[in-house]
């Protein structure tokens, strides 16, 4: 096969598809490609399943799902025949199913791929819907032999390997690949064994966006023959880039350095928010905000996601609340420029009492009146929610997921959990980045110890360990599965690992009645974590 004697411009359309929008992906897609032609790209190259969307779950089960992917691949073809395009699609076949990348060009589909390796861990579980393809599929651009391949395949070894075999001189990656910390580093390193293995350039596109409690970075990226990273495109945001492969092995194009955690993080939330509100048409945020740094975080993330103007901050103070909570949430809001709302809780804590008096006559008070507190709020938010069309936010973190230590129906009451996957640690670390320039959460919120405010001079640590101590043990035991004896072995006391470990396995039938929220670590609570409520299994001690 002879080498390539000019140089190929690949467009790389890092795109936030919505997911089931058959018709306005298409449209989306045609006017990429369109931007990119009048830019002098020879090829254009989109995101896994940016048709439809990504992941689309059950609706891979339905035949009228493929028949309607089917119609709208057929029509964008037709609509920009003078540029290829790659795309990618659900596809079905005598009755068998594939996740596809399809090869269009002069109004119709040139070749499809059908992605190898279907990834069944994580949030993944794509042998519930494809079948696995098995051959290389290469394509003609500009004296260019291309190789395609889709997300997973360039995880381990195999299909990369057979389409350079075949003759592929560079290769095309489509990818829908959900972010969590630290996922960069161990992406280019995958990238780099492929790279090492072929001794091909290889392009990487990824989507970006934000999908249920997924959130997709973009962070496409290009490596030379030798290894070297070419090009980089931004990190949660869309763009369409331009990239240069030519005939040495060599990818340029657009080089970005990739941001400190804590601002990826930040982003992604952003960005998680925005989408989830916008994608489902809600006109705004509700939040219930209690002068803690949980609520602070969350309200910063929303003001910044849909504009201070669409985000409702409502405190609702009781005889326990500190005056300092009531003083530094005004503060908090004025910087921000949200609408703000008290609504003292104490008439209805009243009511509840007078109600309930003879049912609790004779027992001491307890977490029974705490909760109604909370669920006084929640209803009060939720009534909110109601009548404006806004959807309420929850405040509650990982650390208080993994323990329980939320109510029901309370403060866990809402539409969506922005850092539901976040560890009470790195929210104090978070909020010491978004004050890294000036003060915008107000520093009496991060620096006072943690408190529910449901009964007088009341601490989170009266209940729990130390966060620092709940943290990594949650972590240990939740994201490595390491068992309470390898946790103990680590230098943690028993008594602390009995009892993180005993209020995380009882908290669980709570967990499933909670929000959906943004994961941002690689296993959060919900489609990675799939434990029994009623289990009874002791864990090596």
């Amino acid at each position: 096969m002879a080498a390539p004697t000019s140089a190929l411009a690949v467009a790389v359309a890092q795109f936030n598809a919505v997911l089931g929008d058959l018709a306005g992906n298409r449209s989306r897609l045609a006017d990429l490609a369109r931007q990119a032609q009048a830019r002098g790209a020879d090829l254009m190259l989109s995101p896994e399943l940016g048709l439809c969307g990504y992941p689309p779950e059950d609706l891979l089960l339905r035949p009228d799902f493929y028949r309607a992917c089917a119609r709208e691949l057929e029509l964008l073809a037709a609509e920009v025949p003078e540029i290829g395009i790659v795309v990618g699609h659900p596809l079905e076949v005598a009755g068998q199913r594939y996740n596809a990348a399809s090869y269009l060009k002069d109004g119709r589909i040139q070749a499809t791929y059908r992605k190898h390796r279907l990834p069944n861990y994580e949030v993944f579980d794509e042998e519930r819907y494809f079948e696995a393809g098995s051959e290389p599929c290469l394509i003609e651009v500009k004296g260019w032999t291309l190789g395609l391949n889709i997300c997973a395949d360039v995880w381990e070894a195999g299909a990369a390997e057979q389409a350079a075999q075949a003759g592929a001189q560079a290769l095309l990656v489509l990818n829908a690949s959900p972010y969590h910390m630290n996922k960069e580093g161990d992406r280019l390193a995958v990238l780099r064994e492929r790279v090492a293995a072929t001794r091909i350039p290889l392009i990487y596109n990824n989507l970006v966006g934000g999908q249920d409690e997924l959130v997709f970075d973009g962070a496409s990226l290009a490596l030379c023959a030798d290894g070297s990273v070419g090009a980089s495109l931004p990190r949660f945001e869309e763009a369409l880039e331009l990239l240069q492969l030519t005939p040495d092995g060599r990818v340029s194009g657009l080089l970005l350095p990739e941001p400190a955690l804590e601002e990826q993080v930040y982003r992604a939330l952003v960005l998680g928010v925005r989408d989830y509100i916008g994608k489902n048409g809600f006109k705004g945020a509700v939040i219930g905000l209690s002068g803690g740094i949980d609520s602070a975080l969350t309200l910063v993330v929303a003001a910044e996601a849909l504009g201070a103007d669409k985000v409702r901050a409502i405190m609702m103070p009781s005889p326990y609340t500190a005056q300092m909570s009531l003083d530094d949430s005004r503060q908090l809001v004025e910087t921000l420029g949200v609408r703000y709302d008290e609504i003292a809780i104490a008439p209805a804590m009243g009511v509840y009492g007078e109600m309930l008096a003879q049912e609790f006559a004779g027992t001491a008070a307890d977490t029974t009146e705490e909760n109604l507190q909370a669920r006084i709020r929640g209803n009060i938010l939720m009534a909110i929610s109601n009548k404006s069309g806004s959807l309420v936010l929850t405040t509650g973190n990982k650390s208080e997921m993994a323990v329980g230590y939320c109510t029901l129906y309370g403060d866990m009451a809402g539409g969506f959990a922005v850092i539901k996957d976040l560890a009470k640690t790195f929210v104090y670390r978070l909020c010491r980045w978004i004050n890294r320039e000036r003060e915008i959460i107000p520093d009496n919120i991060i620096v006072r110890p943690p408190s529910a405010e449901l009964k007088p001079d009341q601490k989170d640590q009266d209940s729990l360990p130390p966060y620092e101590v709940l943290d990594a043990i949650m972590e240990a035991y939740m994201e490595q599965d390491l068992s309470p004896r390898e946790i103990v072995a680590q230098g943690y006391a028993e008594a602390d690992v009995r009892r993180v470990v005993r209020l995380l396995k009882i908290s669980e039938y709570k967990r499933r009645q909670a929000p959906v929220g943004i994961r941002v670590t690689q296993r959060g609570f919900g489609k990675d974590w799939r434990y029994p409520i009623t289990n009874r299994y002791a864990d090596e001690w």
